[in-house]
């Protein structure tokens, strides 16, 4: 193993399940549209009660060892929805950050918005902006919200950015390695997610953290987003806490075992 393989292996390798004091927990907030068709509602009102959801799971995060929370709240192929949806969602983030962005600045939550911000409208962006800005010396727990994001979007970004490096003599093609790569990311320089929980019982990862999951442990759960908070959350973790994991490795008695 070369020298920059193993420094971006190490820069990848989320923290084992013993270490319960800071997991990154991402989760894809599934299910809303299907929790309002069930109640003959509209798929706004799914989506109001997954903000509720939202809070619960912020506030309950830190009681099991989380440190950091992704979530993914918009991406980049939502924008294809009917626009009222879109609308809606888009109101929903400004109510969200209007109503809590104080309460999680004064608890020491550092906000941190994923994704291309090119086409936000302008007050969507001053108020990710405003978010970041408040919490910026936050440390206490970190909130990542992925909007306008796309797994595949992010890594092209990251290629195009290192491509004009290259471009402009800043760098070689040959001084790309993973770590290097890593840094263009828009989740650098966070580590990656140690668990990665989809709600709804889907079970697929939807473009979320493509290069990121690559070592993260994966739950699904069949409870629809706005039913979410704190057991559900503490289900997942617990989970995770009985799995064993190798990183590519192998167990110590699995190779007695094969000799």
């Amino acid at each position: 193993m070369s020298r920059s393989t193993g420094a971006s292996q190490r820069a990848l390798r989320p923290v084992a399940p013993g270490d319960r004091g800071r997991l990154h927990v991402a989760i894809i907030m599934d299910g809303n549209g299907r929790w309002a068709k069930r109640r003959g509602l509209p798929r706004a009102f799914g989506h109001r009660e997954g903000v509720a959801a939202l809070r619960r799971t912020v506030e309950a995060a830190p009681d099991f060892g989380i440190e950091r929370l992704t979530v993914f709240g918009f991406s980049t192929e939502n924008w294809r929805r009917p626009p009222p949806e879109v609308s809606e969602l888009m109101s929903l983030m400004k109510a969200y950050f209007h109503s809590d962005l104080g309460r999680l600045a004064r608890g020491g939550v550092r906000i941190r918005i994923l994704g291309r911000r090119e086409g936000l409208e302008p007050e969507i962006l001053k108020i990710v902006e405003e978010a970041e800005r408040r919490t910026a010396s936050n440390d206490r727990f970190h909130l990542q919200v992925a909007f306008n994001y796309g797994g595949r979007a992010d890594i092209v970004d990251a290629a195009r950015a290192f491509a004009q490096q290259v471009a402009d003599g800043r760098a070689a093609p040959d001084d790309l390695d993973e770590a290097l790569f890593e840094r263009g990311l828009s989740t650098a320089p966070a580590s990656a997610p140690d668990l990665i929980i989809r709600t709804s019982g889907e079970r697929r990862l939807s473009n979320f953290l493509l290069w990121e999951c690559a070592y993260s442990e994966l739950v699904f759960q069949d409870v629809l987003w706005p039913d979410y908070g704190p057991e559900a959350l503490k289900a997942a973790v617990a989970d995770f806490h009985g799995r064993e994991r190798r990183f590519g490795g192998a167990v110590v008695d699995d190779v007695l075992a094969t000799g």
